[in-house]
């Protein structure tokens, strides 16, 4: 009897107990637990991370302009050199033969020109030594014509013998045929002249036509030799003295001798994500870490912007690929260093934070409490029609972006947002919310799956930690 005195009082306080327990359980059905923040003003900085090399922003490859065999590498790799520097030489014998034969050949055309403007100077002046003769042969023709006139009218006036008259008209006759041959001896004096001339203006072509030879000749000779176009630093000599070079040829490329890169300017040469593209613009500042150079941040300006797109797992513009269209695209931005350090080295890895835009100052929420719903989430199910139109279920299944802001009655409700810029763990609002309002900020899991007008608990213990062993 006493036992079961003991019993039934246990028995009565277990059932209130399971009475309460399921009652409390009951009345907490729907709530849902959630971390919380408060919405803040803070300073917010947009980033576009992208990676890639170390490049100089002029670089150019020395490649052979003419056949041969190397005779003399004069640098070697990581040295400085000036423009116009001797770089290197190729077999240069049959050239520079060509060259001395070409001005032996040049010489040789010069005297020839030099004998025939001797001529033509020796046959000017027997051109005017003949006209002189014309003139005083002329001369002596008017003077014998008179003599002759004189003599016939003396003859015909029976005052001088035949014999005289005979003799002044032979005189007169004679200095004529004189005149003709004078003449005569000009026209020829000139014919030759004129050949002369000729001569000496074929000499002289040909003087040209050497001398455009040697010019020739003399530019194959000076392509023996590489020379530093642009002052900048050898950061590849993949050849060697005594190997043989050729110059490109239609579809092949030349033999490359060296690369030099005008180190003055180094660019870190990134491949933005095509998502983030748009937001990037010349003179935009960056921060570049380089692989190679560990703990050390150096600071760099966006110069240019590629418009065409690259394929990620090729690395070809998709405008020449036959794959998908929907491959992952990258677009090829150069970032300037502003002070580059002198160990920097073509061609190391780096990774360029671009700042594409700043805010100061503005209201923010954490990333992870953004979320989106559709328009029809949003309707209380005792508002939801029957059978809505397709009009109105088109509408429903609007996306809306918003964050749950906690009310006063601890009930979750969804407000639709205005965001502006993007920053590394924040996004800005630029309307929706005020400094001060308490959102839901977590788990990611029941920031996907709460629905409007949730009641909430808020628990924003930190998680415990979990023990080692």
């Amino acid at each position: 009897m006493n036992k079961w005195k003991i019993i039934v009082p246990i028995v009565v306080l277990l059932l209130i107990a399971a009475g309460v327990f399921a009652s409390v359980k009951y009345s907490q059905r729907g709530i849902v637990t959630v971390q919380t923040g408060k919405v803040t003003r803070e300073d917010l900085a947009s980033v576009v991370t992208a990676s890639g090399e170390v490049k100089p922003r002029n670089y150019i490859n020395i490649g052979a302009e003419y056949q041969g065999q190397l005779t003399d590498i004069l640098v070697k790799e990581g040295d400085h050199v000036r423009k116009g520097q001797l770089l290197a030489r190729i077999d240069e014998a049959q050239s520079e033969a060509d060259v001395n034969a070409q001005k032996a050949a040049l010489s040789s055309a010069e005297a020839d020109s030099s004998a025939s403007e001797a001529g033509v100077k020796a046959g000017e002046d027997n051109v005017a030594a003949l006209d002189a003769t014309v003139v005083r042969t002329k001369s002596d023709l008017e003077r014998y014509q008179k003599d002759f006139k004189r003599g016939e009218e003396l003859f015909k006036d029976g005052l001088i013998p035949r014999s005289d008259f005979e003799q002044r008209q032979a005189v007169y006759e004679s200095q004529k045929a004189s005149v003709d041959e004078a003449q005569s001896r000009v026209v020829q004096a000139k014919t030759q002249l004129a050949q002369l001339k000729a001569q000496l203006a074929g000499t002289q072509k040909k003087i040209a036509q050497t001398q455009a030879g040697l010019v020739r000749v003399d530019d194959i000779l000076k392509k023996h030799n590489a020379v530093a176009p642009i002052d900048g630093l050898v950061t590849y000599l993949p050849v060697r003295v005594g190997e043989t070079v050729v110059p490109g040829v239609q579809n092949s490329a030349a033999s490359t001798i060296m690369t030099i890169a005008d180190m003055s300017i180094v660019t870190a040469e990134v491949k933005v994500d095509e998502t983030d593209i748009v937001n990037v613009k010349l003179g935009q500042p960056a921060e570049i870490t380089v692989d190679a150079i560990p703990n050390k941040t150096f600071t760099g300006h966006v110069i240019e912007i590629g418009n065409t797109a690259i394929l990620r797992s090729t690395g070809m513009a998709a405008s020449t690929s036959n794959t998908s269209s929907q491959e992952a695209k990258d677009f090829k931005v150069v970032v300037a260093m502003d002070n580059p350090p002198d160990e920097i080295r073509p061609g190391l890895s780096c990774t360029s934070k671009i700042t594409t835009a700043t805010r100061k100052s503005v209201v923010a929420i954490p990333i992870q409490a953004l979320t989106t719903r559709t328009k029809g989430d949003l309707i209380p199910d005792k508002d939801k029609p029957i059978n809505p139109d397709p009009a109105t279920v088109k509408a429903n299944k609007e996306e809306i972006q918003g964050v749950f802001v906690i009310g006063s009655d601890n009930k979750a409700e969804f407000k639709k947002l205005e965001t502006g810029i993007t920053g590394a763990t924040d996004i800005e609002v630029t309307n929706g919310l005020k400094e001060g309002d308490e959102i839901v900020t977590g788990s990611y899991q029941v920031i996907r799956s709460m629905k409007n007008a949730s009641t909430v608990k808020v628990d924003n213990k930190p998680p415990a930690a979990k023990a080692t062993t």
